[in-house]
């Protein structure tokens, strides 16, 4: 049941790739929220369709079927910079941009609310500021992207998603390419921004038990393609987390928040 806190909503939405004139449909049925204040973590095993879900979400890729709606608003009648203002996004992409600076990085966050020519008032400016800040890149702000390590990349990605100012933000394996002390700060920093900034923030990761750590809320991939959502104390406490993998041999192991033999 939707509250206040609720920000984005779907309605039996499919989700899949058209190959021609063949419709492969991954997901469907998949009535799911978001609330501001929470983070949320999308699990599921290779091949399950987490990628394709975010990018139906984000609208980078059409649904098959099913409406997505944000503050009650139809996403797919809305134009492009009307969802940038919405949903940032944070992909596994890497962009062409080691000619740019940390700076001028994260103001390109900034294009939908300054238009075409992009060009930044002193508030985009003090905006700018306060996301590297609130991304842990300030110290690099001058560096070069070209110069970062992959942390630094990913905070800077991150800190543009912010100077977004969207209530939403939706990151694709955020931790895929970063070392273990990269990838818990990382996450530190996604769950800061949902409880104490209050975005909605949904990501994606293999890093099961980083996620069960912090996440507030699981969306649960299973085997037979179903979408398990709810807390992730319930989630877990409810054997949920063993449908998530073909392999008979693993089992999830609740003391350790992880998969074992």
């Amino acid at each position: 049941m939707n509250n206040d806190n609720t920000v984005y909503t779907t309605h039996d939405l499919a989700v899949g790739y058209r190959n021609g004139k063949t419709v492969v449909t991954l997901l469907q049925g998949l009535n799911l929220s978001l609330e501001k204040g929470k983070l949320v973590a999308l699990l599921g095993q290779n091949g399950a369709g987490k990628s394709t879900l975010l990018r139906a979400l984000t609208c980078d890729e059409r649904p098959i079927s099913g409406t997505i709606k944000v503050n009650g608003r139809s996403l797919a009648d809305m134009s492009q910079k009307d969802r940038s203002r919405l949903i940032g996004l944070v992909s596994t992409e890497r962009i062409q941009a080691g000619a740019l600076t940390v700076t001028e990085l994260v103001g390109l966050g900034r294009q939908p609310h300054t238009g075409f020519l992009g060009r930044l008032d002193d508030e985009d400016h003090e905006i700018v500021r306060q996301s590297m800040e609130d991304a842990g890149i300030i110290g690099k702000a001058n560096e070069y992207m070209a110069s970062l390590s992959d942390g630094e990349r990913q905070k800077a990605m991150i800190a543009r998603a912010l100077a977004q100012q969207t209530p939403i933000i939706i990151l694709d394996e955020p931790t895929a390419f970063l070392d273990v002390a990269s990838r818990i700060e990382t996450m530190r920093l996604l769950q800061t921004l949902a409880h104490e900034r209050g975005k909605a923030v949904l990501l994606s990761s293999h890093d099961i038990s980083q996620s069960l750590m912090l996440a507030d809320e699981l969306w649960l991939i299973t085997t037979d393609r179903q979408v398990i959502t709810g807390s992730t104390d319930e989630l877990v406490a409810s054997g949920a987390m063993d449908r998530l993998f073909d392999n008979r041999s693993i089992h999830f192991n609740n003391q350790i928040l992880d998969y074992s033999f």
